[in-house]
């Protein structure tokens, strides 16, 4: 572990990096230049992102430094870099979902995060790589390059988004926007020594979302430490009418009372997380962690959650159903590429698909149109939306008598490139942990909680009832100030 005890520019948080230009140390365009330079010095050998837009960048760095001059009203991100995960829409900029079907698509408008991300003064540096349409846990299914973990670059950083969290680790953004629909913030977040929230479903509006699942995606958040991913929600979270799923609530300023202890907190630890399958020094790390939170005052009980052994399964129908209606539209007609040799319009539509899409894509596509077909669809698709029904009532039964449910974020830590890509199932696996959260729409966070031999990171999952982000942020932040996990920094040479 190499805590770092004086941080470079760009190894500081969002807020640190905040008071820098308050104080002025230091502008919103040095900030900026000095991402961008680390970005170009070291993202060779990462490849987190897809696309980056210096010019851009600095001509919003310099707008901000401009504002500040002149004594205007400033948003509360004013001058801090941020990295998008590439199936966010963004106006004029290419969004590819990592897929040779979408290679020259660009946006004729933004998605609702990225309005956001404007009226807070943020400034954008670009596109992060991802598992193409989000479909995958190691970031090694995107069509234009596999990213490496910042701890190691033999490794995958996790996925699906990937880009970003490597992105963060590597100190090439404080913040980033990823997209969770089984795990896809939180894994890579574990595996990348960072934080990463997937918010409540209908916390965040989907507007402008590239749809893979539409009834389990949510975007997120990945930073260096809790109190950054509270601003980031902050600024995201809301209602938005063009999202029918928005949920119409108020949303609490996260920062204000995040230092502020849950009083008498209930750890709920599930009995059916610490099975077969779990690595040994995950095992210990999370344990340890548990220990921890009994030190800051917690209660730790033991709860069971008896259904989530069928996540997977149910996951793998209710998402690749939901995948094979959303992808039809890819059909070289609506959207994306089309095939320049072709027979008939139905030969057209088979040879567009074929040359866009990726193995992965393709077979979720052929798993949900099976599940969805004549014959089927009540032995499958239909079957998994009841027990869906029952791992939320786990939850609902956990959360009566816990504040938080506290596990591990992945069972192992990363794996070496190219080391499960030939063995679906064992791929899908890396997710076991995180996938009962998007089933029953809960928000979820995972933090840094310690390292196994190797010096890779361990990730901390804690889980709360729909629309808790407050007691949520709180409950990680009482972890995170008794220790200093998030204060280590992979080294970059």
């Amino acid at each position: 572990m190499a805590v770092i005890d004086e941080l470079s520019l760009t190894e500081q948080t969002a807020s640190a990096l905040l008071a820098l230009q308050e104080s002025k140390k230091a502008t919103a365009e040095e900030i900026t230049r000095a991402f961008l330079r680390e970005i170009e010095a070291r993202d060779s050998e990462i490849k987190s992102f897809l696309l980056v837009n210096a010019e851009h960048a600095l001509e919003q760095a310099r707008r901000v430094d401009q504002k500040r001059a002149r004594g205007e009203p400033l948003g509360v991100l004013a001058g801090i870099p941020i990295a998008i995960k590439d199936n966010i829409c963004t106006k004029g900029t290419r969004t590819t979902c990592g897929s040779k079907i979408l290679e020259k698509f660009i946006p004729p408008y933004d998605a609702h995060v990225m309005e956001k991300l404007g009226q807070a003064d943020a400034v954008v540096l670009g596109k992060t790589n991802l598992d193409e349409f989000a479909m995958g846990s190691s970031t090694e299914n995107s069509a234009y390059q596999t990213s490496r973990n910042p701890w190691d670059k033999e490794r995958v950083p996790g996925g699906s988004s990937g880009g970003s969290a490597a992105a963060v680790a590597a100190s090439f953004a404080p913040i980033a926007l990823g997209s969770d629909t089984g795990g896809s913030i939180r894994q890579p977040a574990g595996l990348c020594g960072i934080v990463g929230m997937k918010p409540t479903y209908g916390r965040v509006s989907r507007y402008g979302l590239v749809a893979y699942a539409s009834s389990l995606d949510q975007i997120g958040a990945f930073s260096h430490d809790v109190a950054d991913t509270a601003l980031l929600l902050k600024v995201i979270a809301g209602h938005d009418s063009r999202d029918s799923t928005s949920a119409p609530l108020p949303v609490a300023d996260y920062l204000l009372s995040l230092d502020q202890p849950v009083k008498d907190l209930t750890v709920g630890v599930a009995k059916e997380y610490f099975s077969s399958g779990l690595d040994s020094e995950v095992e210990k790390a999370v344990r340890q962690a548990l220990k921890v939170l009994e030190s800051a005052g917690a209660k730790v009980k033991e709860i069971s959650l008896p259904y989530s052994p069928y996540a997977i399964a149910t996951y793998y129908l209710v998402a690749t159903a939901e995948a094979s209606s959303n992808l039809a539209r890819y059909d070289g007609v609506h959207y994306g590429h089309r095939s320049s040799s072709h027979a008939n319009l139905i030969d057209m539509y088979c040879k567009s698909r074929g040359e866009g899409f990726g193995a992965e894509v393709k077979r979720r596509i052929m798993l949900g149109t099976y599940a969805l077909s004549s014959g089927y669809i009540d032995a499958y698709y239909l079957k998994a939306l009841k027990v869906r029904r029952l791992i939320r009532s786990d939850f609902d039964k956990a959360f009566a008598e816990c504040d938080v449910v506290v596990g591990p974020t992945s069972p192992t830590c990363a794996f070496k490139v190219g080391e499960k890509s030939s063995d679906p199932l064992a791929m899908y696996l890396s997710d076991i942990y995180t996938i009962s959260c998007n089933l029953a729409g809960l928000p979820g966070i995972s933090i840094p909680c310690g390292f196994n031999s190797q010096n890779l990171p361990i990730g901390l999952q804690f889980l709360g009832a729909p629309f808790s982000e407050e007691k949520l942020l709180r409950a990680a932040r009482m972890y995170e100030k008794a220790t200093a996990w998030h204060l280590a920094r992979p080294k970059s040479k």
